[in-house]
Formats: C-alpha cells, structure tokens, sequence
C-alpha cells in the first residue's frame, strides 16, 4: 500500500477477498452505469472457482484507494498473459510488437473476464476520484514495466476521465433491444408488429418451425434453478465450445457460486422435446434496473432454428411481459439486427508504454473510428422496425 501527499492510500490486491465486500458493492451501486457483473461476489466467484486466475491468464491486480478508512474509488484489473476472453480484440498489436523483438505480454486489463458488458469500470466517489483512479492506474502499469493498459466496455464518465487524462479510445459496436420510451411495447406480439414485413415473417417462420418439432420451454429464475438444472446447463454450455474445438472459460463451481451468492441474477430457459431436455440458455438480469444480458447457451440435441428461439425469441418474450426494458444480445452479431436488436457504440480506451507504437496505435485508432462511424450509420439505415 502507498500513502499520497493527499493523504490517501492506494492498495493492490491480488485476490478479491481481501476487499471489504459490502464496502464495493456500495461503492459500485453509487455508479452512472452499474451491472451485476461487477458485483464483488461476482468477480470473487471468477477467481474462486479457478475461471479466471494465473492459471488460465488472470492475475488479479485489483486497485483501491481508502481514505478515512472509506473505499473512495476502486477497478478490477488484471496483469494478461494473453488476448483471450476480452471481446476488444489486440492481436495485431501484440503481433507487431513481437516481430519488433517486444514482448507485449503481460498488459494491464481492466474488464470483466469473458463478459462483454458495457458498463461503469472506474468505481469513485465522483469526479475528482476518478481522475486519481485514472491517475494510480497509469503509475501502475508504468512503474510495473508493463507494455500498455487497457478498460473495455467503459461507460461515458469512464470514457471523459481516461480521454482527459491521454488514453486512447476505441469504438465498437453491441446490438440491443430497447424499450420504445414513448410508445411501449405491451408483448412479443407488438414486437413483431412493429417490425417490417420480411424481417416479421422470418420470425414467425422459425418460431413455427421449433414448435413443429415438439419443443416447448420451461422458464426458472433465481432459486428455482436447482442443482440438476445447472447441471443440465453446464452440459449444453461444456458442448457448445466442443463444437467449435474450444474449452470453456468458466467452470461448473463458477456457477454453483453464482447459484449461491447472486440467485436473483439469473434466469434459465430449458427447452424440451417431449420429456427430453435438448437445450439451455442462461440470461442475467437485474431486477433494479430492468435489464437482461443474454451469456451462455447450448444444446445436446441439434435443432433447426432452436439457437433463435432459446436466445432471443424467449428471452424478448420475457422481457416484455415482465417490463424489463433493455436485454443486450452480447459481443458483435448483425444478424441480431433481424430480430429487433439495434446497433448501440460501446468504446474501450488504451495505453501504451512505447510511443512509437503508441502513435501508430492513434492513427490506426483514427481510421477504425471513421469507418465504425460509417458501418454504425449504415446499420442504422437499415433498422428492421417499420418507419414512423
């Protein structure tokens, strides 16, 4: 721990544990934009659990500053040995440093593992605050002789204070539902309606086509997910990334945690052929803000159109009739568009040690942003929903 001429005291941790659990989700609940994925039992169960560790490329870093023996500001961070599970992708960048005889890895990252959500990263007090996080990040990453630092998904006070402070900044593109504000939508029929011809016959059509092939849905939320049911899940979810030769970030003790600390967070849909489970989806929600994040999915059984059904159809459905009003559909994916999912930017921000790459960084990141610019706009011409 350090102690600043401003007589606060800057901590790092290596485990979560060691943070006064209710002091950061207090401090968390006082942000412009939080989420549940930045709750402490939620970060505490990535490590925990063995998801997100040394082991697999996340060292936690964890950042507080105390004053008064209050939390006044605070960041999950980790030190990266890798580009994996982050979603704002860099492998070019690290590529270019290792043909230059650099060693790119360990970075600083500010995220939460394996879950693109947009959101408040930098947990202060207020303005001033924040600017000192900014400030104790850098020094971090500097004297640590690390090779950049970098905050994914940032929110826009998040963006303000690390623009004014020199990081760069990165635009992307997520695809949500929103709630029509000034004309609500009552159910998923009124989604449809509203959506132009095409796009509404399509829908239709699939959802047809899964109801043919005997499959109904059983919803469960909190509690009533029990242990076989998350069992059942972690199948479908284990299957899913052996489908595309992968293995799974997250381990089956990571989400017996989550059913013990954070029941009210999640919602499980289970679809059935007859008797039979054939697939999962596993939504997050927050009751408090009305909103809902789609994350994991998977089948044991392949099924035309049942992807669709399990992770938007179903979850929209939901949504509406329980007046949430908001679900984001997860990283990148035009073909949300279709389903009443439209373009939202998100942004990230970045420093480099090197000011030779750091500058060829900032120009790349000039060009990308034009063109993200143009690509958001194009997809806004294109809205499925009908005009007026």
């Amino acid at each position: 721990m350090v102690t600043t001429a401003n007589d606060y005291v800057i901590g790092l941790h290596e485990d979560p544990a060691a943070i006064d659990a209710a002091a950061w989700n207090e401090l968390l609940a006082a942000q412009p934009a939080p989420t549940p994925f930045m709750r402490h039992e939620y970060l505490l169960a990535l490590q925990a659990s063995g998801s997100a560790v040394p082991a697999t490329g996340w060292a936690a870093s964890f950042v507080t500053l105390h004053q008064g023996g209050r939390l006044q500001a605070a960041c999950a961070l980790y030190r990266k040995s890798h580009s994996y599970g982050e979603y704002v992708f860099d492998w070019a960048w690290a590529d270019a440093y290792r043909r230059h005889g650099l060693r790119y890895y360990p970075k600083l990252l500010g995220a939460v593992p394996f879950t693109p959500v947009p959101g408040t990263r930098l947990l202060a007090r207020d303005a001033a605050w924040r600017g000192r996080l900014v400030a104790a990040l850098g020094a971090l990453a500097s004297e640590s002789g690390l090779s950049s630092a970098h905050l994914l998904f940032v929110d826009e006070h998040d963006r303000a204070a690390l623009a004014q402070a020199g990081w760069m900044l990165r635009e992307g593109v997520q695809f949500h539902w929103t709630q029509d504000a000034e004309r609500p939508m009552a159910d998923f029929t009124e989604l449809l309606s509203r959506l132009q011809r095409d796009k509404r016959k399509k829908i239709q059509q699939e959802r047809r086509r899964v109801a043919e092939q005997g499959v109904d849905f059983g919803v469960y939320e909190g509690a009533a997910i029990t242990s076989a049911l998350w069992d059942f899940f972690y199948r479908c979810y284990t299957l899913t990334y052996q489908a595309h030769q992968s293995t799974p970030y997250l381990t089956r003790d990571f989400f017996a945690r989550m059913a013990a600390s954070m029941p009210q967070h999640w919602l499980m849909f289970v679809a059935r052929q007859g008797d039979e489970p054939v697939a999962a989806s596993l939504i997050a929600i927050d009751p408090e803000s009305r909103a809902a994040w789609g994350r994991y999915w998977g089948c044991v059984t392949p099924l035309p159109c049942l992807h669709f059904e399990a992770c938007y159809y179903q979850p929209l459905a939901w949504c509406l009739a329980q007046g949430y009003t908001r679900f984001e559909g997860g990283a990148q994916g035009e073909h949300k568009m279709a389903r009443g999912l439209l373009p939202v930017a998100t942004a990230s921000a970045h420093w480099l040690r090197d000011p030779r790459f750091a500058g060829a960084v900032a120009d790349f990141l000039a060009s990308e942003s034009l063109g993200m610019e143009q690509y958001v706009d194009e997809l806004r011409e294109r809205s499925p929903f009908k005009a007026g």
